[in-house]
């Protein structure tokens, strides 16, 4: 069942957590996960695996729960993919066929603007408050990248994780985007062919199985200096709403590791469909007898391939779910042409409790094959660490023999930031790997998990040239005239792509992680701990893949025009201020949601995850000061009650009442309210105004004049998917559940957002993720995104209209009476009076559109999910549309 291998994976992310110094002078983030970890290692020696949160409460200064990065890594996926398929499995085609009905549809007058296009200094010296991981050494940051390719002219190729593919002709910078024209932004996999081509598998594999689905696989005859464009497709139909894992290219074949099993295709006859080579449970695919499975996603998932170079019909599959299932192992073809279990192969296991997530990689001269382990075994029993190991095939073939050449312990010993009980490497295995084998010499290996590892000598023995980050260690200070103390500059955490490629002759490797790209020569130095000296970033501000859940804007008080805020997937908060020419992270870890005053945009209240909710009243503005006296500090923990238990989903809503900036509301199980605005101290300041009731978790609210409206899920997943709408007013009184019967109008699906018509309370509109039952099986999933009450959600209307089937995410009232909405695929507008809608302005990429906020400036202001907050001007609507016309 889907909640079954859900809580599995959360199950043991639970009890993994970041160990680091409990040193009061590092940031609050880096103590917290020390905490938990240690608290998770406690109750695992105990024979417990359950959520230590609350052991770990007592255990941080100035916390009161928390949670881990592996355990942020997996719940965040729950959430997503949870919105977008309750309340049951949601069928191939759904994204492919919503973009071909946003093709159609006519556009307003306008263009967005890119804000975020400048670079992102995670270690920016002017935010080095307490909860803020300025001066760790990552640098310059954006989103996730999860797929590279370089040649040796200079040209890189990145893919973000919902950004698409972005080229740069100079070894890395100034990037252009060259995928803008697909349907799918979310990238698997990419590599160069032998004849300069470059692949494009859509859809990214390293969360979920669902998380961001793609559209196929694409290829650019011409990368150098062409785009791709829809047409590029390989093939049919056949991998459309996969992930893909991989790509692998033997002779005139590619073969692709997808969600939906092993394929191939011809890499010269582009056309006809793609041959599905091998699937473990191919009932359970779509079309079979169990397609409508809760489990089904899960039941046909391939890693990766390794094909021997001396003899290329010896092909080895890598098959298995991260966190166990029977059909987990290696398979290899069998003399009658079956797929069958391979055995025997030396130290790499073969068992399916010990085959999970797995990577493959070959020495160009083929004498070499390595491959990384995942165990779901050790996923689900240890505390630690849930790698296998690191393996080498010094026959160059992928049946082996195979010899263990590093496991956790080892790389431990190689200079890891990871050290304590409760987070060490390969932690996270089931999401972070890469592999990459020097072209010149096959003992010469890059190995990425959490961090980048580095052998020269087959695995004898190793350094780690990209540690997890510089807290902890002697070079390590908070110095405001320096990046991070006397440590050189390392990567982001959480790698997940790799390459080498040449420019002007001179050699260098490529990683993408959480924090995006970085270069560093081939053959690098390293320092007396095995560190690199030479780690280039090469997010400059022209690659913008960040990846934000929440934006909010405010009044600079400095001067002329606005502050931009937004929380972000791993990479905290960031802050733009007015003229800055540098982005800023002021808060750390998993940024959420947020709430900025709209007249003083230093006034800052950010969620970090599950309601731990932070505010600032100064920007996070500080030199460290607060290390050597806490009274300095200036940002301030005043979480809701529902973080120490837990009771919140792992993006948690929060919302300033929009009549009374000083009225907050926040939603776990119960809806929270406080009234001293950004002055708030403490957690005690929140009262409970309503208990959604046990196993009920908040996912949408607002509040307008003391109206309240909070919407819930519980469970959440589609294992009896239940939804409902809580109305009442902050001051506690008036609370009920409105009526939403499982086949009633309002559909059956998770919901999103709200907004309310500042004239009258009663009158409410409120999106709804997921697809319609066209797309969707499962109870009540009905039809519809968006919704309009006028009597206080007694009585709705589908207001969709000709809105495209994909899930909305943010509803704006724009001045005026015009709607704004998000949608994973784009944003919209509805006139004044209008029933239809239309895509709003040109030139917003096609990714998911999280969260709309009219800013100050009366701009409109869009926090996407790959592609960084975009503007656009309400004021360019015709005549008629804009804001005070009506």
């Amino acid at each position: 069942m889907i909640c079954a291998v859900t809580f599995t994976a959360l199950g043991l992310a639970v009890t993994q957590a970041a160990a680091a110094p409990a040193n009061s002078a590092v940031p609050w983030n880096v103590r917290h996960l020390a905490a938990v970890g240690a608290a998770h290692a406690q109750q695992a020696a105990s024979g417990h695996h359950a959520n230590s949160l609350a052991t770990a409460n007592a255990a941080t200064p100035g916390g009161d729960g928390g949670d881990d990065d592996a355990f942020n890594s997996a719940e965040s996926t729950a959430q997503y993919t949870e919105a977008r398929t309750a309340p049951g499995v949601v069928a191939p085609g759904a994204y492919g066929a919503a973009w071909s009905q946003l093709q159609s549809l006519d556009h307003t007058s306008g263009s967005w603007d890119q804000v975020t296009n400048k670079p992102y200094n995670s270690d920016d010296p002017r935010y080095r408050d307490v909860n803020s991981n300025s001066s760790g050494g990552a640098g310059d940051v954006t989103g996730r990248i999860t797929g590279i390719a370089a040649d040796d002219d200079g040209y890189v190729y990145a893919g973000g994780a919902n950004g698409g593919v972005f080229r740069s002709r100079t070894g890395g910078g100034q990037w252009q985007p060259i995928s803008n024209k697909l349907p799918s932004l979310s990238t698997g996999a990419l590599g160069l062919d032998g004849g300069g081509r470059l692949w494009y598998a859509t859809g990214e594999s390293n969360t979920g199985a669902t998380s961001f689905v793609g559209t196929g696989v694409y290829v650019l005859s011409d990368p150098k200096h062409g785009e791709f464009q829809p047409g590029d497709r390989v093939g049919g139909a056949e991998l459309e709403s996969t992930t893909i894992h991989a790509l692998r290219f033997a002779g005139d074949k590619v073969w692709a590791a997808t969600s939906r099993g092993v394929w191939s295709h011809s890499t010269t006859t582009l056309s006809g469909p793609w041959t599905l080579e091998f699937a473990p449970n191919p009932d359970y695919l779509p079309g079979g007898s169990m397609a409508s499975d809760p489990s089904a996603p899960y039941k046909n998932i391939a890693n990766d391939i390794a094909i021997d170079p001396k003899d290329p019909s010896k092909v080895v599959l890598a098959v298995g779910w991260r966190s166990g299932d029977t059909y987990n192992g290696f398979y290899s073809k069998a003399p009658d042409g079956s797929w069958q279990r391979v055995s025997s192969l030396g130290d790499l296991p073969s068992d399916a409790a010990d085959v999970g997530n797995v990577t493959f990689a070959r020495s160009t001269d083929g004498s070499r094959y390595y491959a990384i382990d995942e165990s779901p075994n050790l996923l689900n029993t240890n505390p630690d660490s849930g790698l296998q190991g690191i393996y080498v095939s010094k026959s160059g073939s992928p049946l082996g023999p195979w010899t263990l050449i590093a496991d956790k312990n080892k790389l431990m010993g190689s200079g890891s930031a990871l050290q304590g009980a409760g987070y060490q490497p390969g932690i996270q295995s089931w999401y972070n790997q890469f592999l990459q084998v020097d072209p010149n010499n096959p003992d010469h290996l890059y190995a990425g998990l959490e961090e980048v590892f580095e052998t020269t000598n087959g695995g004898t023995s190793w350094n780690t040239p990209g540690p997890y980050w510089n807290f902890g260690f002697p070079c390590w200070g908070i110095d405001p005239t320096k990046q991070t103390g006397d440590c050189s500059q390392t990567t982001h955490s959480d790698q997940h792509a790799v390459a080498v490629g040449s420019y002007h002759g001179k050699t260098s490797v490529y990683v993408g992680n959480d924090g995006g790209i970085y270069r560093r020569p081939l053959n690098g130095a390293v320092d007396a701990s095995g560190h690199a000296t030479d780690w280039t970033s090469l997010n400059d501000g022209t690659i913008d893949t960040l990846q934000y859940y929440s934006v909010g804007v405010g009044k600079d008080p400095a001067g002329h025009g606005v502050i931009v805020s937004g929380g972000l997937q791993d990479n905290g908060q960031s802050v733009l201020r007015a003229g800055d020419k540098v982005m800023g992270s002021n808060f750390g870890g998993d940024g959420g949601d947020t709430i900025v005053d709209p007249n003083n945009g230093c006034n800052i209240a950010q969620e970090y995850t599950n309601l731990d909710m932070w505010v600032t009243q100064d920007c996070g503005v500080n030199n460290g000061a607060w290390t050597t006296d806490p009274t300095k500090a200036t940002e301030y923990e005043v979480a809701p009650p529902d973080k120490a238990t837990g009771a919140a989903r792992f993006i948690a809503p929060i919302a300033a009442d929009a009549k009374n900036p000083d009225t907050w509301v926040a939603g776990g199980q119960h809806v929270w309210v406080q009234n001293k605005g950004y002055a708030i101290r403490s957690t005690s300041d929140w009262t409970s105004a309503y208990d959604l009731g046990a196993g009920h978790l908040a996912t949408a609210v607002v509040a307008s004049g003391g109206t309240v409206y909070a919407g819930w899920c519980g469970p959440c997943n589609n294992q009896g998917f239940t939804r409902g709408i809580a109305t009442g007013n902050a001051d506690g009184t008036g609370w009920h559940q409105l009526n939403l019967p499982v086949d009633g109008t309002i559909p059956n699906r998770y919901i999103s957002g709200f907004d309310v018509d500042p004239a009258d309370a009663s009158h409410v509109y409120v999106t709804i993720s997921g697809f319609s039952r066209s797309w969707t099986e499962g109870p009540g999933a009905g039809i519809g995104h968006v919704f309009e009450s006028r009597d206080g959600g007694a009585t709705w209307t589908d207001i969709s209209a000709n809105l495209p089937d994909v899930p909305a995410d943010s509803i704006r009232i724009v001045p005026g009476g015009g709607l704004a909405l998000g949608t994973d695929l784009a944003a919209f507008y509805r006139a004044p009076g209008a029933t239809d809608w239309k895509v709003l302005g040109k030139d917003l990429p096609t990714t998911a559109v999280l969260e709309l906020r009219i800013g100050p400036d009366g701009d409109l202001y869009a926090a996407t999910h790959g592609r960084g907050i975009w503007s656009f001007d309400l004021n360019r609507l015709p005549r008629g549309n804009r804001p005070g016309d009506n």
